[in-house]
């Protein structure tokens, strides 16, 4: 397995080797990360894809981009292994080293293995139910598992699938969207306590260096929806748990111009005054990635994306996320090599500035 974990030394190396502009790496937690990140979410479990998103991943690596995204999930975790396969040859081939590169992958969904043929049940109660990992009871009618000893196996999974000993960052995958239907909102809250106590442990133990939360509705919605959090709460209850060293620095949400709540929604409170969760994770210390730049393609059809600059529709796309002030960096799912060299053009040209964006943003919703 590989040893190491991004450090500020190695993805300063990787900022300053790149050939893309300087302006396109945020620092966050003394991590210098691109401000675009890969993600590895579609595509079929077959073995025509593995080698798309593991050359996609390679690809995407040496024009300048030192995040990639997955999850145990994605793929039945043909993803994850896409992924470990091209950071593996990347470090053979001395392209890179483990510590310029930031990896987050996700567990909490309930997933089969695409390269056992079993039925999905059957290899369930094969591979958790029959040792105890789990009991009945513990997987809500979302295929959704938050209990510490099935997250332990799922970590332990996630190591062996991207043949890491530390992964940068572990998420729990839509925990409230993935419970909120079978327990109170009171019982999530005391099982994410639990679940942000195993990923401290984690820590401890060197197999992670920070958690978060992939979340779909919980950041965006209103107080009133059940599935709302709020993110100063969240916070409180790591430092309760972890202390101020605590491990809980990110949060990934989706966010483009037609899901604009994180931007424009006011749905978060900061010292009792109503804030976006862009803005208060900003005030609180919190790192933000974001999902489904291009809503699987659907923002990049003829009409569809608002006119700025002269831009191509998908780069358009890109620099208004990334240009969010809060936004660490957009996750772009891409296997082609065609649709890696077209949407990493954005690493060629800055960020707009804060005080172009809220203009721009003016004018959009003017």
């Amino acid at each position: 397995m590989i040893s190491g974990f991004a450090t500020t030394e190695g993805t300063a190396k990787f900022k300053q080797n790149s050939s893309v502009n300087s302006l396109n790496f945020n620092m966050f937690e003394n991590l210098h990360l691109s401000n675009v990140g890969i993600g590895t979410y579609l595509g079929n479990p077959d073995k025509q894809t593995d080698e798309l998103v593991k050359n996609a991943v390679k690809q995407s690596v040496l024009s300048g981009v030192n995040v990639i995204d997955t999850a145990i999930n994605y793929r039945a975790q043909k993803a994850e292994r896409s992924v470990g396969r091209a950071i593996s040859e990347l470090i053979n081939e001395e392209k890179v080293s483990r510590d310029q590169i930031f990896v987050s992958s996700k567990n909490g969904y309930v997933t089969n293995d695409a390269d056992i043929p079993e039925d999905f049940m059957e290899y369930v109660m094969r591979e958790f139910g029959k040792p105890g990992i789990v009991k009945e009871g513990d997987i809500t009618s979302g295929y959704h598992c938050m209990t510490v000893p099935y997250l332990s196996d799922q970590l332990d999974r996630s190591l062996k699938n991207l043949d890491l000993d530390c992964i940068d960052l572990m998420y729990l995958h839509n925990g409230i969207e993935g419970q909120i239907k079978d327990i109170s909102k009171e019982q999530f809250l005391e099982k994410l306590s639990s679940v942000f106590e195993l990923y401290e442990k984690k820590r401890d133990e060197g197999k992670i260096k920070f958690y978060g939360m992939a979340t779909w509705e919980c950041f965006r919605v209103m107080k009133d929806n059940p599935h709302y959090l709020s993110l100063e709460d969240v916070v409180n209850m790591a430092k309760n748990i972890g202390g101020d060293d605590h491990g809980f620095k990110f949060i990934q949400l989706p966010y483009n111009l037609n899901y604009d709540q994180a931007l424009l929604g006011k749905n978060q409170l900061i010292q009792n005054k109503p804030v976006s969760i862009l803005e208060s994770s900003v005030r609180l210390g919190i790192g933000v990635f974001t999902s489904v730049p291009f809503m699987q393609g659907r923002l990049l059809s003829p009409g569809v994306m608002p006119d700025f600059g002269e831009l191509k529709p998908s780069l358009r796309a890109l620099q208004f996320i990334r240009s969010s002030p809060g936004v660490l960096a957009p996750l772009v799912g891409q296997k082609s090599s065609e649709h890696v060299s077209e949407n990493l053009d954005i690493m060629n040209i800055p960020p707009i500035n804060d005080d172009d964006f809220l203009a721009l943003v003016k004018k959009l919703t003017s």
